[in-house]
């Protein structure tokens, strides 16, 4: 069994997805233990001396900041908070995304400065460990008090409330307590902020969707080249010297790899009757480059938030120190997450327009890609079906970050709305997987028309894939399960 040491080392989104990809098991080390330890020791010492009212501690949350609570009262208010924030909506946030949101909750909670105790990190690592999944709602974040919401009932069953789905089975906490001999914990002061107070939903589906942003990217281009070879297009627009005179790494980036991919292409080396091709094709390094560019930057702005700590007070035993600001606000996740759609989208948009040009009937190829075009209406609708797409993903760019409306009487009077970013964004990405499915499906297509010449060996090598799941098409045939093939194939990876 793989396992890897929450030791409170900078962590990178890469590490982040092989832990989950391949079932890792959490180790709190001694270090973190240590922090935890320490942090947990301190806050309980500075509230034995009651020396003064501490948000969320000895206090009551939101507007009621001023509202002082007796400390026989403290564990008693964290278990309502949790209980009384679990208000979430909608449809469940898909099981992989919550043991997501458990292991990335454990990593900044360890830091030390959040006033957690061991036994409840150490049962959070316990749910990760064995796959007890708290069932999470999409709706309810504002993406500013932290995600509140969403992880009020991630943190339920910690002492027993709320859905979990053991191994896939979905049950009543208490019964997942008795079934592995629990005890449910007790809350101590100031720990149902430290759960709630964080920007985990957020950053879960944030560092989710640039795992698959860089799989979309790469595979995009891949189909792109599939595509270029179908539409008889040309090599000139991915040159050196064209794209290194723009100066941005993106499109050089995109140039290069469009050369690598087509290398040794018997179609692109013939010659050509046009002298150039439509944009989609001949600006593939500009937008795919711009989207890369789009990437990276949001792929440096999460790995940022995973390791940070994002609840509220934060704690600092060092320096006797309580403070109470604002590190919950997911303003910098919901711009990013926001941009990052946007550059998502656009991959969509222009590979909408490539499968546009591929069924044209131009450059020799029929029309709607397929014989006998009129008694056969071919791979007309499929490209409907990718416009309608397109157009979704328009609407869902419409930034979240630029909203706001007063929460808990005006105390929290600008928020980030990043849960919203966060969930358009993964629709942005599961739409580009099918927009993807759907060029590979022409482009392999109009290849096939080509023959006998051949394109380059990675494209042979990805047709030749591809062509074991979904077969030419000859005549009109029932084209969603093709379809649905199709997008399992580049949802698989190739």
């Amino acid at each position: 069994m793989k396992t890897t040491q929450i030791d409170n080392r900078w962590i990178s989104l890469t590490e982040v997805d092989q832990i989950l990809n391949e079932n890792y098991q959490l180790v709190l080390a001694d270090n973190a233990r240590a922090a935890i330890q320490k942090c947990r020791t301190y806050l309980d010492e500075k509230v034995a001396k009651n020396e003064r009212l501490i948000y969320g501690v000895n206090t009551g949350f939101g507007s009621l900041c001023n509202t002082a609570i007796s400390n026989e009262d403290l564990e008693q208010l964290q278990t309502n908070l949790v209980l009384s924030h679990a208000c979430g909506t909608g449809e469940e946030v898909p099981s992989e995304l919550v043991k997501r949101m458990i292991f990335l909750k454990v990593l900044g909670i360890s830091h030390g400065h959040s006033g957690v105790q061991v036994e409840t990190v150490e049962r959070l690592i316990f749910f990760f460990n064995n796959n007890i999944l708290p069932v999470v709602y999409q709706q309810g974040s504002l993406g500013a008090s932290g995600d509140l919401a969403p992880l009020a009932h991630l943190s339920l069953p910690l002492f027993g409330e709320g859905e979990v789905y053991v191994d896939g089975v979905k049950m009543h906490s208490s019964e997942m307590m008795k079934k592995f001999n629990l005890e449910p914990i007790v809350l101590r002061s100031k720990e149902g902020l430290a759960l709630l107070n964080g920007t985990q939903f957020m950053s879960t589906y944030a560092s989710y969707s640039v795992s698959k942003a860089f799989q979309l990217f790469k595979q995009f281009n891949e189909v792109a080249a599939i595509s270029l070879d179908g539409y008889d297009g040309r090599i000139e627009p991915f040159g050196v010297s064209v794209n290194g005179i723009r100066n941005q790494k993106g499109q050089i980036k995109v140039a290069e790899i469009m050369r690598e991919l087509l290398a040794g292409s018997e179609i692109i080396a013939q010659g050509k009757a046009h002298v150039q091709d439509p944009y989609s094709f001949r600006c593939l390094p500009q937008v795919h480059g711009a989207s890369l560019d789009a990437i990276e930057y949001a792929k440096e702005i999460v790995e940022r938030e995973i390791n940070a700590v994002t609840d509220n007070p934060t704690i600092f035993p060092d320096e006797d120190d309580v403070v109470s600001a604002g590190n919950f606000h997911g303003q910098p996740l919901a711009i990013t997450m926001d941009f990052l759609a946007i550059a998502l989208a656009e991959l969509g948009s222009i590979s909408e327009r490539r499968v546009y040009k591929l069924i044209s009937g131009t450059r020799n190829l029929p029309a709607f890609l397929v014989a006998n075009p009129g008694l056969n209406s071919g791979f007309m609708i499929p490209q409907y079906t990718c416009a309608s797409i397109v157009s979704q993903n328009k609407q869902l760019c419409m930034p979240a970050s630029v909203d706001t409306i007063d929460s808990s009487n005006g105390q929290e009077d600008h928020v980030s709305m990043g849960a919203n970013a966060a969930t358009k964004l993964y629709r942005v990405v599961q739409n580009c997987f099918t927009i993807q499915a759907i060029e590979i499906l022409n482009g392999t297509q109009a290849l096939e028309f080509r023959r006998p010449l051949k394109s380059s060996k990675r494209v042979e090598e990805i047709v030749a894939k591809y062509r074991t799941i979904v077969p030419f098409v000859e005549k009109d045939k029932y084209l969603q399960p093709e379809i649905a093939k199709s997008r399992d194939f580049v949802v698989a990876g190739f």
